[in-house]
């Protein structure tokens, strides 16, 4: 094949292949990953047929891993992990340490070095971002109260791997000169870099790009606008390496995290999420195109080693830390199963070690073994916490209240304010039900006599037990406004749609949900303000306010 071709022949054979096998582990209930990465291994050069071109595959993935972070920074949400900081942040670091320790200790085993030990412990104890998020989602739980645990541990782990991946190679450039203080040195260079990068994205970028994005929006071009936020995130990223020495990972993330504080920061993620997920395909196929299988027939035991730090090691030590922080055993256990295996980072990280030379393929390939296996068997944990999760339900069900009379009221989300809501329809006697994925709010609703049902209201079996088409109105009071605008958009697509009543925590937020189709959205500062106005207006000694009348 003419070599001016090889770009256009691993774009086709890695998009075909990955669609494929991605759809074939779907419909085998696994992550697509699984796909990606297999299609990846065929394409590779430890495979007969055809082989991508090995010099091209690396870049690839380097916007790959730029978009992931870019993601990652799009959906950092520091309120979400302040909610959950008294759990996250301690959990997330004594699970990271224990995992980090035992893979070290495999290492040692194993005769490698230290720095190499360590190296492939930390990759064995952060979790995927897109497995976690994808197994959340399914089983109903992102907005629960352990899927904001999740998701805020997730955070802390994300966080550690950043600093991880800038301090790597300064470790690295050390190595050599450790005993002349080589080591301190790097590290200093390398933290002032950094510094000056944060500083300079936290003072300008935090104004210049929010004030970029929200001109361009200002445009009404949605072509320029997707334009606009790739290009702040390639640009960024770029800058970031060219400038600062600091790697495009770190870049993308910041570029990511301060689009995220604008009032289209919702829109910069769901503009730029085709283009993300394809080049995040991409990078899992360029991993796969690493991996070596022939590794887990030479070295078994060492595979099955990985896999077992991965998913019962620091498990077991996430359960132990939530249990110890005084959490459910409910909590605990999804939180044990959902770090129950590896991805993006750890293939970021491991494929940093290599090109530093501090990794061996052996420790690169037992990785991949690891995340492979993890990711396959990872649903089926999963499965079974439902099922005991379902069983417990069937329970509590028989002491439903009787099925709902016409004309009633979908309450979605049960959190403060659904709470209340409930209170007021039923001292005015108006039939409702509740709806809400997390199942200890269920439970508490249920205990109150209310009917209430466990799900996504977005998800159609959800929507019907709900009953829809006799209901005479739906007021969501969810805090996330992409979800609450999913809700709302599928209930207008009904058959007999019904009127919407929204909840939004901000401007952006109140046209986001009127845009996917409800009826109003109401924004807390301004109801506050208007309640406010007629109590002092209606007040005896402020009366004096109104217009006196001529007599």
């Amino acid at each position: 094949m003419p070599h001016h071709t090889s770009l256009i022949a691993i774009l086709c054979v890695g998009f075909v292949l990955a669609f494929v096998f991605g759809l074939l582990a779907q419909r085998l209930r696994l992550s697509p990953i699984v796909g990606y990465l297999l299609a990846g291994v065929l394409v590779g050069p430890h495979t007969p047929g055809f082989v991508g071109d090995q010099t091209l595959a690396p870049q690839l993935a380097e916007i790959g891993v730029i978009l992931l972070m870019f993601g990652v920074g799009l959906h950092f949400s520091m309120r979400d992990l302040i909610a959950v900081r008294y759990i996250a942040v301690p959990g997330a670091i004594v699970q990271m340490t224990v995992a980090t320790a035992m893979g070290w200790f495999l290492g040692w085993r194993l005769g490698w070095p230290h720095a190499q030990s360590i190296i492939f412990g930390l990759a064995l104890s952060v979790a995927s971002t897109v497995v976690l998020l994808r197994a959340l989602e399914s089983g109903r739980m992102l907005d629960s109260d352990r899927g904001r645990i999740a998701i805020g541990w997730l955070i802390v782990e994300d966080l550690a791997m950043v600093l991880a991946l800038v301090l790597v190679p300064a470790l690295a450039g050390s190595a050599g000169d450790e005993a002349e203080g080589g080591l301190g040195i790097a590290l200093l260079a390398t933290s002032a870099k950094v510094g000056a990068f944060v500083a300079l994205m936290l003072i300008v970028g935090r104004r210049l790009l929010p004030w970029i994005l929200e001109r361009v929006a200002g445009t009404g071009s949605r072509e320029l606008f997707t334009l606009c936020v790739l290009a702040c995130a390639m640009g960024i990223a770029f800058g970031a390496a060219a400038l600062f020495g600091v790697s495009f990972a770190l870049g993308a993330f910041f570029a990511g995290m301060l689009l995220n504080e604008s009032p289209h920061g919702h829109k910069a993620a769901e503009d730029s999420l085709p283009l993300r997920d394809a080049f995040a395909v991409l990078f899992f196929v360029s991993v796969g195109m690493l991996f070596d299988p022939a590794i887990l027939i030479e070295h078994p035991l060492e595979v099955l080693e990985t896999l077992a730090i991965i998913m019962v090691g620091k498990s077991l030590a996430a359960w132990a830390v939530v249990r110890m922080l005084g959490k459910s055993n409910e909590i605990a256990l999804t939180i044990a199963a959902s770090l129950a295996q590896i991805g993006e980072f750890s293939f970021i990280l491991i494929g940093l070690g290599v090109s530093l030379e501090l990794m061996t393929p052996e420790a690169r390939d037992l990785v991949l073994a690891g995340a492979i296996l993890s990711i396959m068997l990872n649903p089926l944990i999963f499965a079974v916490l439902a099922r005991r999760r379902a069983r417990a339900e069937a329970k509590s069900a028989a002491d439903a209240p009787a099925p709902l009379p016409m004309r009633h009221v979908l309450l979605i989300g049960y959190g403060r304010v659904g709470i209340k809501l409930a209170e007021l329809l039923t001292r005015a006697e108006v039939p409702f039900v509740v709806i809400d994925s997390d199942s200890e709010r269920i439970e508490t609703a249920r205990a109150a006599g209310y009917r209430a049902i466990r799900g996504n209201a977005a998800d159609d079996d959800v929507l019907e037990e709900a009953m829809p088409e006799r209901a005479a109105l739906a007021v969501l009071t969810i805090p996330d406004p992409l979800e609450a605008g999913k809700v709302a958009k599928r209930l207008k697509q009904g058959a007999a749609p019904i009127p919407v009543l929204a909840r939004a925590h901000s401007d952006a937020g109140v046209k986001h949900l009127l845009e996917r189709g409800a009826d109003a959205a109401i924004l807390a500062e301004y109801a506050l303000a208007h309640s406010l106005t007629e109590m002092v207006m209606s007040a005896p000694p402020y009366r004096i306010l109104r217009p006196q009348q001529s007599t």
